[in-house]
């Protein structure tokens, strides 16, 4: 399956103790390249992530962003009720031993250490949702690689249709080029009225069409657009297999061009080459 490089996705998990967010955005790239923004409190979930993005994706730059805002409830100060029930009963005790009352302020009650408690969130909890929705937006961020790399896989066998019928025209072509050049030979002979002798004259022939002989280029284009469309059907990453593939495929376009004889090849070959150009430039967005 050819995946693109670029993709974009967004999850969001939504708890009791707050919500966590994730952004991940893929852009082209030589290589893997992971770059984490992560609060703080979070920071050490960073050998993980990088650990499943390497296990996951090969190629790309790849942005993550986690976002997490607590719940406001979950930041609120709670009353340690059964602290304070006993704290209220020794002060009633302490009332019978005094000779005059001293009732208990309700704001000293609360002053005192271990009343009032800091409601804390479960971290782990935290972090255990904070991977498990990293899985889910890596997910999204795959099937939107694959929805792109089908187009592109698509817009590369359509300049390889075209690729073929160039191939094949020019073939068909040949034959009738070098009888042209031939009787076009013979013509200037004929006209400068030169005796010129037969032998010499198809020794002539016989290296203009040795110059003129693109089987063996045709040959291997035919072969190299049959192995794009192999590479195309592989589910492993295949973008760096099929760019070593353009340079083949340019490499035989440029030696079409200066074997060309006539106007009509050189045409053949611009014609390739900003086909390939084109499948090129495409296949550096693919993983």
């Amino acid at each position: 399956m050819t995946r693109s490089m670029t993709a974009f996705a967004r999850q969001e998990s939504q708890q009791g103790w707050g919500t966590l967010t994730w952004e991940v955005r893929s852009v082209n790239h030589r290589f893997l390249e992971p770059h984490l923004r992560i609060p703080e409190q979070l920071r050490e979930l960073e050998g993980s992530l990088r650990e499943t993005l390497r296990k996951r994706l090969s190629r790309g730059k790849v942005e993550c962003m986690l976002r997490f805002v607590p719940e406001e409830q979950a930041q609120t100060l709670q009353v340690n009720e059964a602290f304070a029930k006993q704290l209220l009963a020794a002060t009633e005790q302490m009332e019978q031993l005094m000779p005059v009352s001293q009732s208990l302020n309700p704001l000293d009650l609360l002053r005192w250490p271990g009343v009032l408690q800091d409601v804390q969130i479960d971290m782990d909890e935290v972090k255990r949702e904070a991977l498990k929705l990293f899985n889910k937006a890596l997910d999204d961020l795959h099937a939107g690689r694959e929805r792109e790399g089908k187009e592109l896989a698509s817009l590369i066998e359509q300049r390889l249709d075209a690729i073929s019928v160039v191939v094949a025209d020019v073939r068909a072509k040949l034959p009738q080029i070098l009888l042209n050049q031939r009787n076009m030979l013979k013509t200037r002979v004929t006209d400068l009225g030169v005796d010129l002798d037969p032998q010499r004259l198809e020794q002539e022939v016989v290296l203009l069409a040795q110059k003129a002989d693109v089987d063996e280029e045709m040959d291997r284009l035919d072969t190299h657009v049959q192995e794009v469309r192999r590479i195309l059907k592989q589910k492993e990453p295949v973008g760096r297999r099929l760019d070593f593939l353009m340079q083949e495929l340019n490499r035989e376009a440029n030696t079409l061009s200066s074997k060309s004889i006539v106007t009509d090849t050189t045409q053949s070959a611009v014609e390739l080459k900003v086909l390939i150009e084109q499948m090129r430039e495409q296949i550096q967005n693919i993983e």
